[in-house]
């Protein structure tokens, strides 16, 4: 069995939709189980056309999450070289237990986190994930009625729609920018399930299994980036 698959650390707990923060999937469809083997037997057989494939099919993501974790661009391309290093050298001893995407994926992390342990810059992911997360309100309180008002618990300004402003705004390189910022401020197991699921466009159980969790905690951490992510995108919108 590869390291990826004995070394991933474990934790303990917990359609892309039109609101996610990105509408940008770079990582491909999930391979199936049958064309995980079409595509293992390719590579076992040195099928240079098969790697380059998965190369240019994983790089984006894989370089979005190796940078998660490490200083610099020409450090993270470090990582993914010796990611493929290893994911050539394990081939043989692939079991097929997760998929092929998820494997190739979890040695990219393994060898992202050694890298910024020996560079201290990150702690493990079971350190940033427990079974409860601390209660935190998806909307500031302060925008309800209180419990005197005639309507109780509902908007004092309701939030403006932003289906009414202009597409070019919305899709605007500033507004990319916007949403990367708010992604860097978000605590780091947030900010790696959002970018898994919302930029990367993994499904639940592809993220839950690539950073062993359980799919509550998964949801969780989901829910509140999204909505930290709307909070600051909602606080630019409205200044504009």
């Amino acid at each position: 069995m590869s390291d990826s698959e004995n070394q991933q650390p474990r934790t303990t707990g917990a359609s892309r939709e039109a609101d996610d923060v990105s509408g940008a999937s770079t990582s491909g469809e999930a391979a199936g189980p049958a064309s995980d083997l079409g595509l293992l037997e390719a590579l076992r057989r040195g099928d240079e056309e098969a790697y380059l494939s998965l190369v240019s099919m994983h790089y984006a993501a894989m370089l979005r999450l190796a940078l998660m974790y490490v200083g610099s661009r020409a450090v993270a391309e470090e990582v993914i070289q010796e990611t493929w290093v290893g994911v050539l050298q394990g081939l043989d001893r692939f079991e097929g237990r997760s998929s092929l995407k998820t494997w190739i994926f979890r040695i990219l992390l393994n060898r992202a986190r050694t890298r910024a342990q020996r560079e201290n810059r990150t702690i493990p992911f079971s350190a940033l994930v427990t079974t409860t997360e601390p209660f935190e309100p998806t909307v500031e309180p302060d925008v309800f009625r209180s419990a005197e008002d005639q309507h109780p618990g509902s908007w004092i300004t309701p939030p403006a729609a932003w289906d009414s402003l202009p597409e070019e705004r919305l899709l605007s390189l500033e507004t990319r920018q916007q949403i990367d910022q708010a992604l860097t401020t978000l605590p780091a197991a947030q900010r790696e399930v959002i970018t898994l699921r919302d930029i990367d466009g993994w499904s639940a159980n592809e993220v839950c299994d690539y950073l062993d969790i359980s799919e509550a905690n998964q949801r969780v951490l989901l829910h509140r980036a999204r909505a930290r992510v709307r909070r600051a995108l909602a606080g630019y919108l409205a200044a504009g």
